[in-house]
């Protein structure tokens, strides 16, 4: 009998894990068994418990994390405002502003935590600045209080884009607790996955009208449309998985610090390498696990040295490749090009960062990690 000689396939490591049990399975069919398909009690229960979770008083669902962020710049903005915004964030955090009728003006992140730069965003007020939209990116808070203060010192709302950041706290305090409104993402690869799905979080029982009304064609009383809104309701079957789903979230939030602490600890054996700054205060939920490269270390670029990695069993990711600065959308209205978040998009890569990572996937991920930066060694 023959033997083959070929060598085994080298294991790759998941990136991310987004496989849904059977109870995630059963609760989405129990909703599909009751015929109740719209928006309904799960969704009711979703918005209390996601809330309470996140020190907020009230959560409203919608039906994505971009409309999440529309309805809270409808409450909160009016056409030709100036609005604080982030470089270096996700494009939605800024083309809700634009779609608003207002304008974005960029705001250069933090070298360390690459989290908004607040200093930088004083900096940047002009007299029609009315708010500021931070985006608690890779799943770290922002500085809430250097942002707080601004905003009191200046007269202007806050919006949180916490997209990225289920149940990070500041100050042992939710997320919720901070701004007037706070946004969220439940597509299929956030640490909260309903496939598709968002949720607005407020303090303010009138904004919370307004937000619901906004939510559901102006709507305030059956066929009753005091205001031009929209169809952004969520609906119970993805509330239903969110349900089931939520009930394991604070443990696999647990496993994530963990995993970053692990990371943390490898990147400080290999000269080069700088992991992601955490905030002073705040306990991140580790959305993506952000690597700086120090180019100068090196004789690649971050590219090269991804593929490398990726022919050792590593997958990565690039969040993001170009600043907002630097996308055609906004090409109108970007006036500069803040040089940290410039200088980040040619040096960041996300390594695989999800609850399911086990020590073998550990042992991988060091000893490629290892290898391709002795072997790109400048």
């Amino acid at each position: 009998m023959a033997h083959s000689t070929a060598a085994p396939a080298r294991q790759t490591v998941p990136f991310m894990s987004l496989a849904l049990t059977q109870d995630d399975i059963d609760a989405a069919v129990a909703v599909l068994h009751s015929g109740m398909l719209r928006a309904g009690s799960r969704c009711a229960e979703l918005e209390k418990r996601f809330a309470g979770m996140t020190d907020a008083k009230i959560g409203l669902t919608c039906a994505n994390g971009t409309c999440a962020l529309q309805l809270a710049y409808g409450a909160l903005l009016k056409p030709g405002d100036d609005v604080l915004v982030p470089a270096w964030s996700y494009i939605a955090t800024v083309s809700m502003v634009v779609a608003a009728g207002c304008r974005p003006i960029f705001v250069d992140a933090d070298p360390d935590t690459m989290q908004i730069d607040v200093a930088d965003a004083e900096k940047r007020i002009t007299a029609k600045t009315t708010a500021i939209a931070a985006t608690h990116l890779y799943g770290m808070p922002v500085d809430i209080d250097a942002v707080q203060s601004l905003a009191r010192r200046k007269g202007i709302r806050v919006i949180y884009d916490a997209a990225q950041a289920h149940l990070a706290t500041y100050r042992a305090k939710g997320l919720g607790a901070y701004g007037d409104a706070v946004t969220y993402s439940f597509y299929a690869t956030k640490n909260l996955a309903t496939g598709e799905g968002g949720m607005v979080t407020v303090n303010d029982e009138a904004m919370a009208r307004t937000i619901g009304a906004l939510r559901s064609h102006g709507e305030t009383d059956k066929y009753l449309h005091e205001s031009i809104g929209f169809n952004y309701r969520l609906n119970d079957i993805a509330a239903a998985i969110g349900l089931s789903r939520l009930d394991r979230l604070e443990a696999q939030t647990a496993q994530r610090r963990r995993n970053a602490d692990r990371y943390d600890a490898m990147l400080g054996e290999i000269d080069g390498l700088l992991p992601p700054g955490r905030t002073e205060g705040a306990e991140g939920v580790w959305h993506l696990y952000t690597v700086r490269m120090d180019l100068s270390k090196f004789s690649c670029t971050r590219d090269e040295f991804c593929k490398a990695l990726m022919a050792e069993g590593v997958p990565t990711a690039t969040h993001y490749p170009r600043p907002l600065t630097r996308q055609p959308a906004f090409k109108g209205v970007a006036t500069d090009h803040p040089p940290v978040a410039e200088d980040l998009a040619t040096r960041v890569f996300c390594l695989p960062m999800h609850h399911d990572l086990s020590d073998e996937h550990f042992e991988i991920i060091e000893r490629a990690l290892a290898k391709v930066a002795g072997e790109k060694r400048a």
